[in-house]
């Protein structure tokens, strides 16, 4: 009997795709996927991850449902996925597959794998300590009869950025102890940051444009090893049979918005990942301009398999859109934040619209509207000049909520989920937020980012 496709699937923390030279970025960040891609792949230029941060976005990537469906949206998630949620290991399993799972355990969205293996995430080379287990378990996987997922949570985009020689002077020549540059002093004086920043910032440094190079360098860098696996897929004699997918659970904020080199926010820079897949057996190739959302990824994965899983995924099968069958578009949708703000608001291709739901440690205002058309960089708040737009769109977007309130029979999870910041309560004020909120070492971000504060 014929074997079925494996997916190998890189699903890459914090990287955003106006940073990867697939997308067209001046700085030649991912030149190993470009090729791979470029030669016969498909790639979806406006993706976006519309649940931020880390845990709804792959909650989401990796059930083919919304927040609403999920009821997931904070990256302190408290407990599992919803047990009438199935995973796309659990449905792959179903089917006859045997999964891994390497940098992505103890995490809701994570739920169903077969195996699961560590790796130094956290530590220096980052890419290498992946490929120190993934190369030697795809190997594995492909020695036996039983088609395969290995999902891989890449870590170099997220910081700490650490971009191994020469990958840290790749993108940058100047001197990052210029005393005359000041454009990181707002970093080190926001005090829930400030520590966080230091503890892996090289001592003395001044130059913001110094951090953003080793955000690019570590992409570089990963993008490198990376060429490793998918030579060993092709070593091995598996390419012909394997749909190899790019994506991330969300973007990354660098000097932009006041956020310094976090995932936060609502701004695009956050919301707009990439997604690409190539598989030799698929007669198309090309780049798809249809608006997307990270929730589509597992149905149309599913339809490249040829798998009907019988689940009604709030996510479309994007392969309508390659081939020129068509799809029902959605170009307008709803956007949450519970990372260290909680904030929600609607996205069209012309507006951003973003209300606080409560007071956040950064003093922005409560409602944010944006033109993104004469305002793509989102610096200019008009949120005061134009009232009838911000109306018509918090309008619609609690039409929204009410339509997916009834189909989910639950309530909003942003209206719900009170303890988005671990702290048992929301913040009355901004003061608050700023003096309570407070990251203090890499150790306690990685235990933020990695699972449930206890």
């Amino acid at each position: 009997m014929k074997k079925s496709p494996n997916i190998l699937f890189f699903g890459i923390d914090s990287l955003r795709s106006d940073h990867m030279s697939l997308y067209g970025y001046d700085r030649l960040t991912t030149p190993h996927i470009d090729k791979y891609i470029n030669d016969g792949g498909i790639v979806f230029e406006n993706m976006f991850s519309p649940s931020i941060p880390t845990t709804p976005g792959y909650a989401s990537m990796l059930t083919g449902l919304d927040c609403f469906g999920t009821d997931c949206v904070a990256l302190r998630h408290k407990g599992q996925l919803l047990d009438s949620v199935k995973t796309f290991p659990e449905v792959l399993r179903e089917n006859g597959y045997t999964s891994t799972c390497i940098g992505f355990g103890g995490n809701a969205g994570s739920r169903g794998f077969d195996n699961y293996i560590s790796y130094g995430d956290w530590e220096p080379n980052k890419a290498a300590n992946m490929n120190d287990v993934a190369l030697p378990e795809l190997e594995r996987l492909t020695n036996q009869d039983k088609p395969w997922l290995m999902f891989m949570r890449h870590m170099d985009p997220h910081s700490p950025y650490y971009a191994a020689e020469p990958f840290d002077r790749l993108f940058y020549s100047k001197d990052e102890f210029d005393p005359d540059n000041k454009s990181l002093q707002p970093v080190y004086d926001f005090k829930p940051f400030c520590d966080y920043l230091k503890s892996w910032f090289p001592e003395g440094c001044t130059d913001a444009e110094y951090i953003i190079a080793q955000y690019d360098g570590a992409i570089a860098y990963m993008d490198a090893c990376i060429n490793q696996i998918l030579e060993k897929l092709r070593d091995l004699g598996a390419e012909d049979d394997t749909i190899v997918v790019f994506t991330s659970d969300h973007g990354e904020t660098l000097d932009e918005h006041d956020c310094y080199f976090d995932h936060h926010s609502l701004y695009d820079n956050v919301l707009v990942v990439p997604f690409a897949f190539r598989y030799n057996k698929f007669e198309y190739a090309g780049r798809v301009s249809d608006y997307c959302q990270v929730k589509d990824i597992m149905p149309t994965l599913l339809s490249l398999l040829g798998i009907d899983s019988g689940i009604s995924f709030d996510g479309r099968d994007m392969t309508k859109s390659i081939t020129g069958e068509g799809i029902k578009q959605e170009s307008e949708f709803y956007i949450t934040e519970a990372t260290w703000m909680r904030k929600h608001g609607w996205r069209t291709p012309e507006w951003k619209l973003m209300i606080a739901l409560e007071p956040d440690f950064h003093y922005k205002p409560e409602i944010e509207l944006y033109n993104l058309i004469d305002d793509p960089c989102e610096l200019h708040n008009i949120a005061d000049k134009e009232p009838k737009v911000a109306e018509f769109l918090k309008t619609r977007m609690q039409e929204h909520i009410s339509k997916r309130e009834k189909e989910t029979g639950r309530t909003n999870p942003m209206y719900t989920n009170l303890d988005w910041n671990g702290f048992g309560r929301p913040f009355k004020s901004s003061d608050e937020a700023y003096n309570t909120l407070y990251i203090g070492s890499s150790k306690t971000a990685k235990k933020l980012q990695s699972k449930s504060k206890d």
